[in-house]
């Protein structure tokens, strides 16, 4: 079992992991070792609870397809089992990422001392411009 929190897990089983070969400068080794890993999972078909897979099929993130397939290409280190623990980790981050429940936004008022302020600096600005007309006798 991956465990993503405390009361959610995904069965490794859910996870299909398939070795490819890296892209990029390597010289002759990366011709001929699959050091790479594609890691797909299927929302649809996992163990997750509903309410969090359509958290997870809403997200607008374009490494999941249009069958609801996740797919993260893992290619940073040189050695398979550091690219699959890398694989792991991101699906993991990911999940956790769109799964956070938002805090609800209190209301915040303006309190009696600001508006006491803004009141008193609105009457000295308008006492400043009174003093600055002809004087009429």
């Amino acid at each position: 079992m991956i465990e993503i929190s405390s009361t959610l897990a995904v069965a490794e089983t859910e996870i299909e992991l398939q070795a490819i070969r890296a892209q990029g400068s390597g010289g002759q080794n990366v011709n001929k070792v699959s050091s790479a890993i594609h890691l797909r999972f299927d929302i649809h078909n996992s163990s997750l609870p509903d309410p969090i897979k359509q958290k997870l099929l809403n997200c607008n993130d374009s490494r999941v397809n249009s069958d609801g397939v996740m797919i993260i290409k893992a290619q940073q280190f040189r050695t398979q089992e550091q690219n699959r623990e890398d694989a792991i980790a991101r699906l993991v981050e990911w999940i956790k990422e769109n799964t956070k429940v938002q805090k609800k936004r209190r209301p915040t008022r303006v309190s009696r001392a600001v508006k006491a302020r803004r009141k008193d600096a609105k009457q000295a600005k308008s006492q400043r411009k009174q003093e600055r007309q002809k004087v009429r006798w």
